[in-house]
């Protein structure tokens, strides 16, 4: 399995798990200059950025882990473009979806709070 197919069905995985958490996903893979945000959901007031990290079973770095602050700035500066654009009224909130994945089995881990925009020089 190459990475992005594999990328692909983590993302997939990550999304029927927020539909089953009753999260209504209101956007797949929002690119902007910045960067790109894997999957935008709400649930009651908070609108979740999610970035999905897919592993396979042993692997040296955790998905969170993956998440380090470069990554999180480019985060957080495509959601900060999808809410100047959309003024969604709901409480913006950084997650990472960590999918581990084999050829039989998958278990999806769901971070939420996982990063704040606190003491990340984002501009």
């Amino acid at each position: 399995m190459n990475i992005g197919s594999k990328g692909a069905k983590g993302e997939k995985l990550a999304e029927k798990y927020l539909k089953k958490h009753k999260y209504k996903i209101i956007f797949r893979n929002y690119q902007t200059r910045f960067g790109e945000i894997d999957i935008i959901a709400k649930k009651d007031n908070i609108i979740a950025f999610c970035e999905v990290k897919t592993r396979t079973p042993g692997a040296l770095v955790s998905g969170k882990e993956a998440v380090d602050k470069y990554k999180q700035k480019r985060i957080i500066k495509t959601a900060l473009d999808y809410i100047s654009r959309f003024k969604p009224d709901l409480q913006p909130r950084f997650d990472v979806i960590e999918v581990v994945s084999d050829s039989k089995n998958s278990e999806v881990e769901h971070i939420e709070n996982a990063f704040e925009v606190r003491g990340i020089d984002y501009f």
